[in-house]
C-alpha cells in the first residue's frame, strides 16, 4: 500500500475546517519526511486541496510550521508539568521525572518533536510560540531553582545555567537515542538510564549529595 495515498484518502479535506485539515496534513507529512521536507504545496496535496488553499490561513510555510510547533510545545509543557508531583518529593527526583518525560515525548510524538526543534523556525518568530516554549523550559528551571537553593554556595551555578545545561543534556539524549523515528541511534543502555546518570554526574560536580538534597 502506498502510505501517502492511504493517508491522503483518510485525511483529505472535504468540508468543514480547512485550517485543521492543513495542520493534520502537515503533521502527517512531517511524520513521513521530517520537518525540513514540509512544503505548503505538499501539505495541500496531502490534504487533497488546491495549492492555493493553504494561503487562506497561512502566509507561508514558516507560518504553518510555527502553528504546528506551538501545538507541540503546548503538549510538551503539559507533559513536563504532569511529571512533577504537586507537592512533596525531592527536587532531584522531580528533575529525573522531567528528564524521562522529555525522552518519552520524543519517543511518542516524533512529528511534533521534529516540528518544534527541526523545522527551521525559532520561538522568536512568533509571540505565542515563544510563550509556549518558555512555559516548557520554565518547568525545568523551577526545579533547578529548588536544587540551587540547597547546593553548597561555593560550588553551585546559577539556576538558569543549571536548567540550560540539563535541558541541553536531555535534548541531546532525546534527539540521538530516544526519538520515535528513523533519526534514533542504537545505544546499549536505556536512554533514561543514560540521562539519569548524566544528571547525577553534573549535580555531583556542583556539590549535590545523594542523601542530602
Amino acid at each position: 500500500m502506498n502510505w501517502r495515498n492511504h493517508q491522503r484518502g483518510k485525511r483529505g479535506y472535504h468540508h468543514g475546517n480547512l485550517r485543521e485539515a492543513l495542520l493534520d496534513a502537515a503533521l502527517a507529512l512531517i511524520a513521513e519526511q521530517g520537518a525540513e521536507g514540509m512544503t505548503l504545496a505538499e501539505v495541500a496535496r496531502m490534504a487533497g486541496v488546491s495549492t492555493a488553499a493553504p494561503y487562506r490561513h497561512f502566509r507561508d510555510r514558516d507560518a504553518l510550521m510555527v502553528e504546528v510547533a506551538k501545538r507541540g510545545f503546548d503538549r510538551f509543557s503539559d507533559t513536563l508539568r504532569t511529571a512533577v508531583p504537586e507537592e512533596g518529593g525531592k527536587p532531584v527526583d522531580s528533575l529525573n521525572r522531567i528528564g524521562r518525560a522529555y525522552l518519552q515525548f520524543a519517543r511518542t510524538e516524533p512529528a511534533l518533536y521534529s516540528a518544534m526543534f527541526e523545522g527551521r523556525i525559532t520561538p522568536t518568530m512568533d509571540g505565542s510560540l515563544s510563550i509556549a516554549a518558555e512555559r516548557a523550559f520554565g518547568t525545568m528551571q523551577d526545579i533547578c531553582q529548588q536544587l540551587h537553593d540547597d547546593l553548597p554556595e561555593e560550588k553551585r551555578a546559577p539556576a538558569l545555567m543549571m536548567a540550560l545545561h540539563i535541558w541541553a543534556m536531555s535534548h541531546g539524549i532525546a534527539s540521538l537515542f530516544a526519538r520515535g523515528d528513523r533519526g534514533r541511534r542504537p545505544i546499549p543502555v536505556p536512554a533514561e538510564d543514560l540521562l539519569e546518570a548524566g544528571i547525577l554526574i553534573y549535580l555531583n560536580g556542583l556539590g549535590f549529595e545523594q542523601n542530602g538534597v
